[in-house]
């Protein structure tokens, strides 16, 4: 049975993730910060990310790494302070993971390691994969230095796949989360303008991807986690009232997002138009291509 060792596999996408891995047989051994119970079948090792520790020790023979770690991007006011918590999850604690990929005797093959859409440049109308260059705002530079990071393992003869994950849809947390009790209130509508673009995938297609890569050697590099087609803002939420058979033209005004959010306003105002050329070149064949069957999965 093959050794997995995951991190940040209490978020969305791990809590996802975790039971698909386990159904593929493998042996998942997942990093916490608090004691979590083992009766799912996953080994948690007691450890945090930041800290080079023991928990160092499980990457030891691992056949691979899945590094999910990484602070919410929304929620909270882009302050000095919370700018240096979200580099420090997903740069610092990917560091770590590649010091210990260095330190094993019996080194993975791969690293699966987490990135987000949020390299690429905002509020354009051109489409964009994986060879579009960086912005050069806090989100780019926050994610070309994770990603950097990571890519420090192929040094180490590590195959190292970077998934650029979009805005994830699923029934038990992310952005359809928060969207949800305010749309089936018939309360709901585009966020600003509704004219930006808006890069979705469903939370099974971002597993379908991590596990493709797993799998797949010819896998290598940069791979836009998003469905092939994305949409406008308000065509996302005029579909998710449909769905839910409620009205949905109700903006929330850019100047509130502004006001409540600050700078990382800037995740939902300024949308982009992310292709997943790298996954459809390689033959990925998607499960929820269409936003209104997606949203009728998840809803």
């Amino acid at each position: 049975m093959k050794k997995l060792f995951v991190t940040g596999a209490s978020g969305f996408v791990g809590q996802a993730l975790l039971p698909a891995l386990k159904l593929e047989g493998y042996d998942v051994v997942a990093l916490s910060r608090k004691v979590r119970d083992a009766s799912s079948g996953i080994r948690w090792v007691l450890g945090n990310p930041l800290e080079a520790d023991d928990w160092q020790r499980e990457v030891d023979g691992a056949f691979g790494v899945i590094n999910l770690a990484g602070e919410p991007i929304v929620g909270k006011r882009w302050t000095p302070e919370q700018k240096k918590t979200l580099r420090d999850s997903r740069v610092v604690t990917t560091q770590n993971l590649v010091a210990a990929i260095a330190q094993a005797k019996r080194k993975p093959s791969v690293l699966v390691s987490a990135s987000a859409i949020g390299l690429y440049p905002k509020n354009q109308e051109i489409e964009l994969d994986e060879a579009s260059r960086p912005a050069d705002d806090f989100l780019g530079k926050l994610c070309q230095e994770w990603e950097d990071a990571a890519k420090v393992a192929e040094v180490h003869g590590v195959r190292v796949a970077l998934l650029r994950i979009g805005v994830a849809l699923g029934r038990d947390g992310g952005a359809l989360a928060r969207m949800l009790p305010v749309f089936k209130l018939g309360l709901g509508g585009p966020l600003g303008d509704g004219k930006q673009w808006f890069s979705w995938i469903h939370i099974a297609d971002v597993v379908g991807l991590i596990l493709w890569a797993l799998s797949s050697d010819a896998v290598q590099g940069p791979l836009n986690a998003v469905a092939p087609n994305p949409t406008r803002m308000k065509d996302f939420a005029a579909t998710l009232g449909k769905v839910l058979n409620r009205p949905a033209f109700l903006p929330a005004p850019a100047f509130a997002l502004n006001l409540i959010l600050g700078e990382s306003a800037q995740v939902v105002l300024d949308g982009q138009r992310v292709l997943p050329k790298a996954a459809l070149r390689g033959g990925y064949a998607f499960r929820f291509p269409e936003l209104e069957s997606a949203l009728r999965d998840v809803t």
